[in-house]
């Protein structure tokens, strides 16, 4: 297994970037609001579609059979929270589109993005450069454990360069673009969907950390206290979805939150 060791990880204390703060743990937390992880199928699947010849189905349990890699990396939430010193493992996405989607994409188009979609329904547009990545994975496993439900089981789109929006959850298909789409984000909810209206929730096609490109429409200084504002309660809104899981049974695959 190949590791690849972000230059935001660390053992020592370490300046976050700008508008950052870090949080003990790793919550819950996401445009799902109050509604539990959605069902896991018995055999999982990624569903390449798009600018390809044929459509892929490809078993997540098949990940095992790729070339692996670990890295070592913070996540940082576009509501300007951090959580540090995360070990995702899984498959480099760069590996996975060279050997899984590259052989059947089509002759005649030129990919330029791509969208991830996760089991609940939500969606995330990128560039392929961005996609493409270093530190980029679809990752199956967190601190050496299979991922749980609240990180997104069985397996994560993860891109730790670029907010947690992008980095999405219950990845069950990735769709190959060959333009910019009109829309390059949404949840998979009603009630979010609702929520998430422009300008104030209009995220940037790029969405990096270092850059702290929140937004795509408004100033940072506007932006920072007014989705930080937003945190205690979608952090309380998620809490209650996991306990539902809970009390259901559906965290059969979670550990403990570091």
């Amino acid at each position: 297994m190949s590791e690849i060791r972000s230059s935001r990880s660390g053992t020592t204390p370490r300046a976050l970037p700008p508008g950052q703060r870090r949080v003990e743990g790793f919550p819950r937390f996401g445009t799902h609001l109050q509604r539990p992880a959605p069902q896991i199928p018995v055999d999982p699947v990624i569903e390449v579609h798009g600018a390809v010849e044929v459509p892929v189905r490809f078993r997540v349990q098949d990940l095992a059979e790729l070339p692996r890699s670990e890295i070592m990396a913070d996540f940082h939430c576009v509501a300007g929270w951090s959580a540090t010193d995360l070990s995702w493992a899984g498959v480099r996405f760069r590996t996975f589109y060279e050997q899984v989607i590259a052989p059947g994409l089509r002759a005649d188009q030129e990919v330029t993005h791509l969208a991830t979609v996760g089991l609940d329904g939500y969606r995330c547009v990128m560039t392929l450069e961005d996609a493409l990545g270093e530190d980029v994975l679809i990752a199956d496993t967190l601190d050496g454990r299979p991922l749980g439900s609240d990180h997104g089981a069985p397996a994560r789109f993860v891109s730790p360069s670029q907010y947690g929006y992008v980095s999405t959850k219950h990845l069950s298909g990735i769709e190959l673009l060959t333009g910019t789409p009109d829309e390059n984000f949404g949840a998979g909810y009603p009630l979010a969907r609702l929520l998430m209206r422009r300008p104030l929730f209009a995220r940037h096609p790029r969405s990096r950390v270092a850059l702290e490109e929140r937004n795509g429409q408004l100033p940072t200084w506007l932006i920072r206290p007014v989705y930080r504002a937003f945190v205690p309660a979608i952090r309380r809104l998620s809490a209650r979805g996991a306990e539902q899981a809970d009390r259901s049974g559906g965290r059969s695959m979670e550990g403990p939150v570091r």
